[in-house]
């Protein structure tokens, strides 16, 4: 299986809805969605675990609930300024 391009948007959360009072994004080449998050963890220092998938994206929440990740295929976000590449 080869590499995959995946779009990451990390933000917090309010009553368990994403905020984004705050939004980190990330282009990160993986195999899945499971191992884009992975990737995403480990450079922001958090467990997520999955919350919901779709065929178009997951959501991933954080282990302490204040957190939220959502995980998209990458087709081509130049809208989105600061997207750091994992």
């Amino acid at each position: 299986m080869s590499k995959e391009i995946f779009y990451v948007e990390v933000t917090d959360t309010f009553g368990g809805e994403a905020n984004y009072s705050w939004v980190r994004r990330f282009k990160v080449h993986a195999k899945s969605f499971r191992g884009a998050i992975v990737k995403v963890g480990r450079e922001m220092g958090l467990p997520f675990r999955v919350a919901c998938h779709f065929p178009e994206f997951s959501r991933y929440d954080s282990k302490s609930g204040a957190t939220c990740a959502f995980v998209s295929d990458y087709t081509y976000q130049a809208a989105f300024m600061n997207v750091k590449s994992i």
